[in-house]
């Protein structure tokens, strides 16, 4: 990006905790309680029949490994929808210790350390996350966005939501975002 463009929040008050952080499910492919819990967080579900669909397939089903991870990582998608922030950490930490190189489960570990306001930690989630590889970029961008915004980092957070903008370009949320921001030119 050129140098001397300032971004700076419209308004004196940060509303980013209003539009919430956005998780990023991953797929188990199949017809297994499994690839239902997959299918129900992929949806954006967060009631307690979706996290029942998890929690059954982590306890009744022969998962592998892989999918187990995925399946944590599902689950920690709708604990984190529910803002039960510890529990869905700890769904996400145990998707890490079977599985680290997933990189959904730092990207959404980062999403609950935004939720928990621990910014700069969620910045080194995401970033690893990044790193190592995900399907929804433009998720990850987003909550990046809003970690600097925690951070009182503005042009940085500009610079993230476009990022997520020119990924996904039909995304209205991180447009949203942009249009609080004036730029100006030094």
């Amino acid at each position: 990006m050129t140098k001397g463009i300032l971004a700076a929040i419209s308004g004196a008050a940060i509303v980013f905790c209003l539009a919430g952080e956005v998780s990023a499910a991953t797929t188990v492919i199949g017809s297994s309680l499994a690839a239902d819990c997959s299918q129900a967080a992929r949806r954006g579900r967060a009631d307690r029949g979706a996290l029942t669909l998890c929690e059954t397939a982590l306890t009744e089903e022969a998962l592998t490994r892989s999918d187990r991870a995925k399946t944590l990582i599902n689950r920690g998608v709708i604990l984190m929808r529910q803002q039960r922030w510890d529990q869905a950490l700890n769904s996400l930490d145990q998707a890490i210790a079977l599985q680290n190189n997933i990189g959904e489960a730092y990207v959404n570990r980062g999403a609950v350390l935004i939720g928990l306001r621990r910014y700069q930690e969620a910045l080194q989630q995401i970033d690893h996350g990044l790193r190592l590889g995900v399907d929804e970029q433009a998720k990850a961008y987003y909550n990046r966005g809003l970690a600097h915004e925690g951070l009182e980092d503005a042009q940085s957070a500009y610079y993230d939501y476009q990022q997520a903008v020119v990924l996904e370009p039909n995304w209205d949320l991180p447009q949203q975002q942009l249009l609080r921001f004036t730029v100006t030119r030094r």
